[in-house]
Order: structure tokens, then sequence, then C-alpha cells
């Protein structure tokens, strides 16, 4: 009964009180405007405006018509919001080590969230060997977590690779000759075996000071001075620098993975390993990417 595109002209000519500021908001002319509210008026078959050369006001009829333009317009933005979003459906159980959700995979989540309101996210943060295994329980869909490097660059599942690189808090220094004192995540974590198998091959000596299945609980310790952490370059937790030891050689790189519990996956399960791959260079600013 009343046109969108009336009951727009109608709004423009209220909040500015003329024809010609309308006309003007709205990229019309002034009896283009004009006759968009003759059509409304005949439509609702009632006078909405009064006006005369020097002003224009609501009629009763006319403030009425005020807050069902609003109405009709914005169920009309909701409609249109609803038929253009994506059809996907479904549930994706995903699941991500801290290291990555404390970057910039919050906001590539909350966009695939935006682009597909009806698929339900749930999300499981926990260390990378703890995914793979809540993975293979069958209770995550995809895991984005970290492994050894494959052979190659063969492995689809790389989303990116980074440098392991020791940390330490700003002005840390050890005397020549101490252990280093290591802080860490507990057993079966990957970076807590690589170190260990470093300073082993090494011949250094090290002892653990603290360690905690948080990274922000690792994080702590370290800028405290507890101790030293092994972390990937292109993420470092905040406040902490590279640290150096002639001692020790390059930890080597690590490689970022998207694995998934099947074979063949499903439309929502796609779009987010697509959603996250396009994103790569967003999650390692200035990292390796595949």
């Amino acid at each position: 009964m009343f046109d969108p595109t009336h009951l727009r002209s109608f709004l423009a000519v209220e909040s500015t009180r003329s024809f010609t500021a309308a006309g003007r908001r709205l990229g019309l002319r002034q009896s283009t405007v004009s006759g968009h509210v003759a059509k409304l008026e005949a439509a609702a078959g009632r006078r909405l405006l009064l006006r005369d050369t020097h002003s224009v006001e609501l009629t009763a009829d006319g403030a009425a018509m005020l807050g069902f333009a609003r109405e009709i317009l914005e169920r009309e933005e909701a409609a249109q919001r609803y038929f253009s979003e994506s059809t996907l459906r479904g549930r994706v159980r995903f699941g991500a080590s801290e290291d990555l959700v404390l970057h910039e995979l919050p906001a590539v989540l909350a966009e695939f969230r935006r682009d597909h309101p009806r698929v339900d996210l749930e999300l499981t943060v926990a260390l990378s060997e703890d995914l793979n295994q809540l993975l293979a329980d069958g209770h995550l869909d995809i895991a984005f977590g970290k492994q050894r490097p494959g052979v190659g660059d063969r492995d689809p599942r790389v989303v990116f690779s980074d440098e392991l690189v020791l940390h330490s808090a700003p002005g840390f220094a050890l005397d020549p000759g101490e252990p280093i004192p290591f802080v860490t995540y507990p057993e079966p974590a990957l970076t807590r075996a690589i170190a260990l198998d470093l300073f082993r091959r090494s011949g250094v000596p090290y002892r653990i000071t603290c360690t905690s299945d948080s990274l922000n609980g690792l994080r702590a310790a370290v800028l405290a001075g507890m101790g030293v952490i092994l972390h990937a370059a292109g993420m470092p937790p905040e406040g902490l620098v590279p640290f150096e030891d002639p001692r020790l050689p390059s930890p080597g790189p690590i490689d970022v993975v998207l694995t998934a519990r099947r074979s063949v996956l499903s439309a929502p399960e796609e779009a987010l390993v697509r959603a996250i791959r396009a994103n790569a260079d967003r999650l390692t600013p200035g990292r390796r990417t595949r």
C-alpha cells in the first residue's frame, strides 16, 4: 500500500521541513519529492503535510504516518538483510590454540559469523595436542593448531609457517654458563617437547621454573623474570622480546595447520576453512603463507 520510496521522501521532508532540502538529501529534484509525498497522501487518503511558501508542518495524520513510515522501512531493511544473508545452516565445532586466538583470529571469526549468521560456531581453546585428541575423539570438527614441519610443502593442511624463537622480558640476562630458566606448558605441549629436545641436543643446562596451561600465566612468569619461553615469532605474547643464547642453534620453523575430523567437509565447515585461509596474511603479518 505504501511505497518505501515515497515513505523515504516523506521522512526527508519532515526532517528538513523543506521539499528542496529533502531533494538535496536524497539526490532527487524538488518536484520528484513533491510527487512522492502527493502519491503517499493519495494512498493514505489523508493530508499528511501542511505547506505554504515559507513552511512545512505535519498534520495529525502526518504525525501518525511518521511512526508507521519508520517501522515499515525498518522492516523492509530487516527483510532485505534476511534474504541477502548466507543460506548456510549447521554447526561447526572449531578448536584453536590459545596463541592464535590472542591475535587476529577473533576478528576473522566475527566476520564469518556476520556472513553466515545461521551457522552455529562453537569455539574450544586448548593446546594443539589436546585439540588433536578432541578431534580424534569426535568432539571437534576442525582444529587450528601447530605441528612440527613436514617434509616439503605438500601438506594441504598448512595455512602458514612461522619461526620458533625464545622470548624473554625486556632486559632479561643470564650469567655465562648459567642454566636456562624455562617457562613452559605442561606435557604433551609441542613447544615444550621442541625446546627440551633443543636443550638436550645442544648440551645446554636448563631448569623448568614455571609450568602453566595458560599462555597468560606463562607470559606473567616471563615478565616477572622467571625465565624464557619458546614461542612463534609472528605471534609473540605482548611485552616479550626475542632472547638469544649463543649456546643454542635456531629452534627452527613450525607449521600452523587446519585439520578436519573427516575428509569430506560440510558446507559450513568448508566456508570456515575458506575464511581462515583467505585471511592467512592477517593472522600472521610477515610470515610465510601457503
